[in-house]
């Protein structure tokens, strides 16, 4: 879809963008009343936020009790299982991947009402205490909405899933406040390969940065996080920031194993579905009783360790905690995304190995809180093979670019040890096996080679003269396994081709056998083709009238036969060469 000076792709992207800044502001307020109400007033418990983000109600004199804190995660899955699996059962979980399955697998399409349940559940559990991420339900609100614009206009599936991602990369982008980032991560998460979709950019970007100014116009601007001004001067560094991703792919392993581990666990569990979030809830009421910091949010823990205030032990709890806490919490059924966890995950466990090489090496590492940022961005490349995005991603958020070459490299090292698993399921290996790109991709292929390239595969065929007698063609077609007949003249000239569904009708007339001959069955609109012809044209050709063979012509000639190409084997060749593309390095 071109956009170009296209006023109308323009002014859709810009109402995709209203609608998700509109819809990030929502579960913002959503967020904040649920934080106050619940987890304060209820159990004096208010974690803290990150820098840029002020809290909307004044603190409850409520005070601090674990006990009620170790039950509520447990009360918000009972609400969020019963809302989901009652409503829209496609919205428990980590919202993005079920974006992402819509993208490849539904051709854009989300029910209308996944979105409305996915805000409510994802508020109840994460405000409770859950341990989860803000980017999946508001991923889904964002791309929710366009895909129910995109039905109401009646828009292709194509113009659907691109307007589906805008509304991802818009939701991101605003509630994160990285407009940047938001347009990439929409375009890159759908892939495990490092692979863009180049389509969604464009789009992404306009609706990211409409729906970043109108959320920043009502909670202020600038980046979430607050940090210190860092400098990379030291290529030495580089050491230790390689020593961490290779601990950042170690971790990520655990993360998903135990994350996808905890989910098969809770399907054997012989409950009702409904409950499961629950005793999710439960389980990470029990780790938050020790640990408090490893529930809901948890950016808290992030925003004092980019000052290096918080110990080493507390980040080593945190970092194991919230693994186990947003396993409990999401792999149950329960609502809430899992970028927030990953980054939290990756910056506390980036503070224990600053603190490490801090202690061992000073002069090495000055300023062990860089670690915390790199941590970020490595761990979650790690678990969501999204390279690029997740590295602008983390620079956004933190006002950290100071940092962008060793970032770079760490994400790098932890993309290239850790791609072989992903916190995202439903992601594909890159555009050849995406069901959404399958027509465009085949033509693609298709169009790039000529007949030449069949050149071997083209068989020499028998013709048969039109003037032969249909009781002498019965003779011949005993003795053979051809299943198209080129016909020519006298002086070798193709005028027909007959196959032997054609003949049906005389083979067992035996009275007019001797009449009818060849030139009669034969059709004289012969469909051709030639060497230089592209094979996606051929292949038109092919289906046009559900053709299985093809006579190969010279071009200088058309009337020269020079054998017959089957179906088949351009497929066999498609495939061949789908194959070859496939089989990178892994």
């Amino acid at each position: 879809m071109a956009i170009k000076s296209n006023t109308k792709w323009l002014s859709l992207f810009v109402v995709i963008g209203v609608i998700a800044g509109l819809g990030s502001i929502l579960f913002q307020v959503l967020s904040e009343l649920g934080m106050h109400f619940i987890l304060d007033q209820l159990a004096g418990y208010r974690p803290q936020g990150p820098a840029n983000e002020h809290p909307m109600l004044a603190h409850t004199s409520t005070p601090f009790n674990r006990w009620i804190l170790l039950f509520l995660p447990a009360l918000g899955g009972i609400v969020s299982g019963w809302l989901v699996y009652t409503y829209a059962p496609e919205s428990e979980g980590h919202g993005t991947d079920a974006a992402i399955e819509a993208y490849h697998k539904k051709g854009g399409l989300i029910r209308p009402q996944v979105p409305i349940v996915k805000t409510i559940a994802s508020v109840f559990t994460l405000t409770s205490g859950g341990s989860g991420g803000r980017e999946g339900p508001i991923a889904q609100i964002g791309a929710g909405f366009a895909s129910f614009f995109a039905n109401k206009l009646q828009l292709s599936q194509r113009q659907r899933r691109i307007m589906m991602a805008a509304g991802v990369g818009a939701g991101v982008g605003s509630i994160f406040r990285v407009p940047l980032a938001g347009a990439l991560f929409a375009s890159e998460v759908l892939y495990k390969d490092p692979e863009f979709e180049a389509e969604v950019i464009i789009p992404a970007g306009i609706s990211s940065v409409v729906a970043y100014c109108i959320f920043c116009m009502l909670f202020g601007w600038g980046s979430l996080f607050h940090s210190p001004e860092y400098e990379f001067s030291n290529p030495l560094e580089l050491g230790p920031y390689a020593v961490l991703s290779f601990i950042l792919v170690g971790m990520s392993f655990v993360y998903v194993k135990t994350f996808y581990g905890m989910r098969d666990l809770f399907a054997k569990i012989p409950i009702p579905i409904h409950l499961k979030p629950a005793l999710g809830g439960l389980g990470t009421g029990i780790i938050g009783f020790f640990v408090p910091e490893t529930l809901a949010f948890g950016y808290g823990v992030l925003q004092n360790a980019l000052f290096n205030e918080v110990g080493f032990l507390l980040l080593a709890s945190v970092a194991f905690g919230k693994i186990l806490t947003t396993s409990f919490t999401i792999s149950s059924g329960g609502s809430g995304g899992v970028f927030g966890p990953s980054i939290v995950i990756g910056g506390a466990l980036g503070g224990c190995v600053g603190h490490i090489f801090h202690e061992l090496t000073p002069g090495l590492t000055p300023a062990p809180e860089t670690m915390v940022i790199l941590g970020m961005a490595g761990f979650f490349t790690a678990v969501s093979n999204a390279t690029i995005s997740t590295i602008i991603f983390v620079s956004e958020m933190t006002n950290s670019y100071q940092l962008l070459l060793p970032s770079f490299m760490v994400c790098l090292l932890c993309y290239y040890f850790g791609q072989k698993w992903t916190i995202y399921e439903e992601q594909v290996k890159n555009k050849a096996l995406s069901p959404a790109h399958a027509g465009e991709f085949f033509t693609d292929i298709l169009q790039t080679y000529k007949v030449e390239d069949l050149k071997e595969q083209i068989k020499s065929t028998d013709t048969v003269p039109e003037s032969m007698k249909f009781s002498d063609f019965k003779e011949y077609y005993s003795q053979t396994n051809q299943e198209y007949f080129p016909v020519v003249d006298e002086s070798g000239k193709l005028t027909g081709i007959f196959s032997s569904s054609d003949f049906r009708g005389v083979l067992f007339s035996m009275e007019i056998e001797d009449l009818v001959v060849v030139k009669d069955i034969a059709t004289s609109d012969i469909i051709t083709t030639c060497l230089s012809e592209d094979l996606q044209t051929v292949m038109n050709k092919f289906t046009r009238k559900n053709l299985e063979n093809i006579p190969v012509v010279k071009e200088s000639n058309p009337d020269q036969l020079i054998g017959m190409l089957r179906r088949k084997e351009m497929i066999d060749f498609y495939n061949q060469k789908v194959q070859k593309l496939q089989n990178t390095p892994d």
